[in-house]
């Protein structure tokens, strides 16, 4: 993958690209958006510790499609307040530590979701061209 970043325009303030070119012929897997639910239904009340389930949930995921986290090009995540950003951005900067190309990025801040106890949802794309 090759991180897109033109010196036209500011440079991103995150940890994030802001674009990523895939290489023809890789395979594509897209997450659905993973809650903070733990395997045994619990559901932790902050932030942080729902983005660490989602992130795990979604290595689980990329680990039965042969991927990790090295493979993702785009992370969408949606928040219930601005004061949950810190927490999440810290669960994603741990996944994303292995990655040398970071991915695209979109951080939404939403209403809620199904249950009032979420706060965090996350979904990935990611692309391996196997050798």
């Amino acid at each position: 993958m090759k991180p897109l970043t033109p010196d036209a325009i500011a440079p991103p303030f995150a940890r994030y690209s802001h674009g990523i070119e895939i290489p023809a012929g890789a395979r594509i897997v897209r997450t659905s958006g993973q809650l903070g639910l733990a395997r045994d239904g619990s559901v932790p009340p902050d932030a942080a510790a729902q983005a660490e389930i989602c992130f795990a949930n979604i290595g689980h995921i990329l680990a039965q499609a042969d991927m990790s986290a090295a493979d993702v090009f785009h992370v969408s995540a949606y928040v219930t307040d601005r004061a949950h950003m810190a927490g999440y951005m810290q669960a994603r900067d741990s996944f994303l530590a292995p990655a040398t190309v970071l991915p695209t990025s979109t951080l939404v801040i939403v209403s809620g979701f199904t249950r009032p106890e979420f706060v965090v949802e996350v979904e990935v794309w990611a692309a391996r061209t196997d050798p």
